[in-house]
């Protein structure tokens, strides 16, 4: 059994909608990777990430912009025989996103980006948030330059 790879733009999306979270992984400044979960939500081909202020991982950001976000999702083992370890496969779909991290600024595309992220777990895209909230939250986005998949198993 081959995976399929490549798979095509609707393909990778539909794989997104059923993670609950990603892996941003980020390179400090030493060439040491740095990886961290992160809630999400995609839209018109940016990843919007959301995170409290502060921290390494900004810090890490600043020094290099270039990341690459990793998703997994039906995961399912299987086995041709069961006294054979090596006859066990995971049936997997899995998704990378390469590209840059752009900071979000500005308010209004600070709550738009909020309520991308909302609208992936809650189905809602029109919550109202408060002032100090929004100033309290950093929300930031990869401009994804490369898209690539694979399914194993379906």
């Amino acid at each position: 059994m081959q995976p399929k790879t490549n798979l095509k733009q609707k393909e990778i999306e539909e794989i997104l909608g059923r993670c609950d979270a990603c892996y941003l992984g980020m390179s400090e400044e030493n060439g040491i990777p740095y990886v961290l979960p992160f809630n999400f939500g995609y839209h018109g081909g940016f990843l919007y990430l959301h995170a409290g202020p502060g921290g390494k991982k900004f810090d890490v950001l600043k020094f290099n912009d270039r990341v690459c976000a990793a998703f997994s999702t039906d995961h399912e083992i299987r086995g041709r025989n069961e006294n054979v370890a090596c006859s066990y496969f995971m049936k997997y779909r899995s998704v990378l996103l390469h590209g840059r991290i752009e900071m979000i600024e500005e308010y209004e595309e600070k709550v738009r980006a909020l309520n991308i992220i909302m609208k992936k777990y809650t189905g809602k895209d029109d919550f109202k948030y408060n002032s100090p909230a929004v100033n309290n939250v950093q929300t930031f986005r990869m401009v994804v330059e490369k898209a690539e998949g694979r399914s194993f198993g379906y």
